[in-house]
């Protein structure tokens, strides 16, 4: 089961991140900034004219993993799945903004694309990146992932309120 729930998390979280990339020329548009995901990645390990298909494949696999991880923690977070993907994208977006500034600085490819780290419209546009692949991924993920395995089994209990001897004997084996 934890297999499959991981598999499903990965392919909620690839899914999600694929949906991102999509929209990204029309996001860039909306908030009049060119930061791209797909470029900063690709361009991380190549400024070879590969670049877009390296970072769209680094990209999505980096969404894979996130949705691994929030398929693994989503049992112990109480409430509906797709807000929970959306605060885990919410989380992930502020922790990792802060390093907008380092890249700038250090990526190889630094001077040839957008800067990040300073600017408020590519802040609101990665938020609105994070929150559409969160709802994303917590949407696919509650779709693929029987939530049925997360809730305990009830404890048969009796009359006078308090557990079954029969159940705890029988579990006890």
């Amino acid at each position: 089961m934890a297999v499959q729930r991981a598999l499903n998390g990965a392919i909620a979280g690839g899914v999600a991140a694929a949906v991102w990339a999509v929209q990204q020329p029309l996001d860039k548009r909306v908030f009049g900034h060119g930061y791209d995901d797909v470029e900063f990645m690709g361009k991380l390990v190549t400024r070879s004219d590969n670049w877009p298909a390296v970072g769209l494949a680094l990209h999505v696999q980096n969404g894979m993993a996130f949705g691994v991880a929030y398929s693994a923690l989503r049992p112990l977070l109480p409430g509906p799945p797709v807000a929970w993907g959306f605060v885990a994208a919410m989380v992930e977006n502020a922790a990792t903004w802060p390093l907008g500034r380092i890249a700038d600085r250090y990526h190889p490819a630094r001077g040839t694309m957008t800067p990040i780290g300073t600017s408020r419209r590519s802040l609101a546009q990665a938020t609105w990146r994070h929150a559409l692949f969160g709802l994303v991924m917590g949407l696919v993920e509650a779709r693929l992932n029987d939530r049925s395995a997360d809730e305990p089994p009830p404890i048969p209990v009796e009359s006078n309120g308090h557990g079954s001897i029969e159940h705890a004997v029988a579990t006890a084996r």
